[in-house]
This record gives C-alpha cells, sequence and structure tokens, in this order.
C-alpha cells in the first residue's frame, strides 16, 4: 500500500462528522439569537412606560431629530448593501473584496460618529439619562446599539486585515457579516420605537 492510499483510506474512514455550521457562524448566530432578546426586552419596557404616559416625550424635553436620523438609517442600510457587494466579490475573487468591505466599514463608522454627535447635541438642549423616562430609555436604548455597531466594526475591521493578508476564512467572514447585518436590521426598528 502506498502513503497516497493511506492518506486516501484515512479521509474515507474518518468517524467525525462534519458540521452543519462552521463554530465561528453557530457561535455568531447563537450571540445574535441571546442579544435579540435582550433587545426585545428593552423595547418591551419601553413601550409599556410610553404607553402609560401621559404624554411623549414629556413635556419639557427636546424633540429627537427624525430627519437627521432617518439620513443616518440610509447610511447605516447603505452599508448592509456594500458588505453585501463585498460577500459576492469575495466568492469570485478575494481581492475584489477589499473596497466594499472597506466603503460599509466607513458606512458604518459615518452612522457611529453622527450618532455621537446627536447625543452631544441632545445633552446640550436638555435630555440626558435623569432628565426623564424618555432620555434614561433613549440613551440605554440608542447606547447598546452603539456599542453593538462599534463591536461590529471592529468585527469587519478585523476580517478586513485578514482578506488584505490574504488569511481571511470563508466562516470567519460570515460570521462577521451575520453579526454586522443584525447591527443593521435592528436599527429601524429601533429609530421606528424610539424616534417615531
Amino acid at each position: 500500500m502506498t502513503p497516497r492510499s493511506i492518506a486516501t483510506l484515512r479521509v474515507i474512514s474518518d468517524p467525525r462528522p462534519r458540521p452543519i455550521l462552521p463554530s465561528a457562524v453557530l457561535g455568531t448566530l447563537i450571540f445574535v439569537i441571546a442579544e435579540m432578546m435582550m433587545f426585545a426586552g428593552l423595547m418591551s419596557a419601553f413601550s409599556i412606560v410610553k404607553a402609560g404616559a401621559l404624554g411623549w416625550p414629556p413635556p419639557g424635553q427636546p424633540r429627537l431629530p427624525v430627519e437627521a436620523t432617518a439620513f443616518n438609517t440610509a447610511v447605516l442600510l447603505a452599508s448592509a448593501v456594500f458588505l453585501f457587494i463585498a460577500n459576492r466579490s469575495y466568492a469570485r475573487n478575494r481581492n475584489l473584496a477589499r473596497r466594499p468591505l472597506f466603503t460599509a466599514m466607513g458606512l458604518g463608522a459615518f452612522f457611529v460618529v453622527f450618532q455621537g454627535y446627536e447625543w452631544v447635541s441632545l445633552i446640550r438642549q436638555g435630555l440626558t439619562l435623569t432628565s426623564s423616562n424618555h432620555g434614561s430609555f433613549f440613551y440605554l436604548i440608542v447606547g447598546m446599539h452603539g456599542l453593538h455597531a462599534i463591536a461590529g466594526l471592529t468585527v469587519l475591521g478585523r476580517a478586513g486585515l485578514k482578506l488584505s493578508r490574504g488569511l481571511l476564512a470563508p466562516s470567519t467572514f460570515a460570521a462577521a457579516q451575520i453579526f454586522w447585518y443584525f447591527v443593521v436590521g435592528l436599527w429601524p426598528i429601533l429609530y421606528f420605537m424610539v424616534y417615531l
């Protein structure tokens, strides 16, 4: 028996089953499901408090910048489109995925910076964590999403570095995409419930 036929025999007779999902993808999916439950709890509490209020937002509290945040929402959705393009490019030629991936990251970073600017503006207008339930829930919900967006940008940045070095595994890229699509997909729901 030749060494090659022995290696072939080992591959054929390997009793370990192949995983249906790579570990990185499965772990990310489990994490995303847990985070969805957390946000569902926050939104449920927010809805209960808002429904019990005589007026919303409470008198004396500034109005949220609906139009500006609608623009920022479009920017975040565009980042998901560019990530989708990066994924399609990655499947054909990994080098072509760099530009759309970094564009997606740039749009995501713009979203985070714009939200930070919005926060500073609202704090100056008197909306703080302690000014009302409105302020408390606003900063808690939008802040949690902001932390997830920063984490998502970190994950995409790591994927981008690996891609630049030619070391990005498909499962790692898939896990990064799942997390970013969660961040992007969650935001319109939060925008609708908190801002409108």
